[in-house]
């Protein structure tokens, strides 16, 4: 330090006081602004970034939110769905069953009437060859019995008798 104070020139420390301002003036103007500039610039570009991914990830919240919100609904509607589903083959099964059971009890009554009609012409029938069988019993008998003329005067005065007397 001794060395420094003996050999102190004013001449050497003005050249040097001012090469130092020029170059401080020198990195000012080239090499400062640009840095500053660009570690500014720099910032900036961090910070929009950063702004920009607090907006993302607000967004992205709000995009699960409006899935969770939409599958929700999904659910909901598919569920619906089911049901709807579920009601139109209650009541398509339910249909069915109705109107079988409505063919089965016109089959039904149809064949009631057609049995009983049946039931009618052969008692008819039955009737009319009781009847002729009958009829053919009863004139061989009367021949039979009429045979005789005795038999047929009898026979005359009977009726005659039963007329009056009616």
């Amino acid at each position: 330090m001794e060395k420094l104070i003996n050999e102190f020139s004013i001449g050497m420390f003005f050249w040097q006081t001012l090469l130092f301002l020029v170059l401080l003036f020198l990195l000012r103007k080239f090499a400062w602004k640009p840095i500053l500039k660009a570690v500014n610039s720099r910032e900036e570009n961090i910070q929009d970034a950063l702004d920009m991914a607090v907006k993302t990830k607000a967004e992205m919240k709000k995009l699960q939110t409006q899935n969770e919100n939409l599958v929700k609904e999904a659910r909901v509607e598919r569920d619906q769905m089911i049901k709807e589903a579920k009601e139109t083959g209650n009541k398509l099964v339910e249909d069915s069953k109705k109107k079988a059971k409505e063919e089965a009890d016109k089959i039904i009554e149809n064949a009631r009437a057609s049995i009983n009609s049946e039931k009618n012409a052969a008692i008819a029938e039955l009737k009319g060859q009781v009847a002729s069988v009958a009829l053919e019993i009863a004139e061989k008998m009367l021949r039979e019995e009429l045979s005789s003329s005795d038999k047929q005067k009898t026979l005359a005065s009977k009726l005659a008798e039963d007329i009056s007397l009616n």
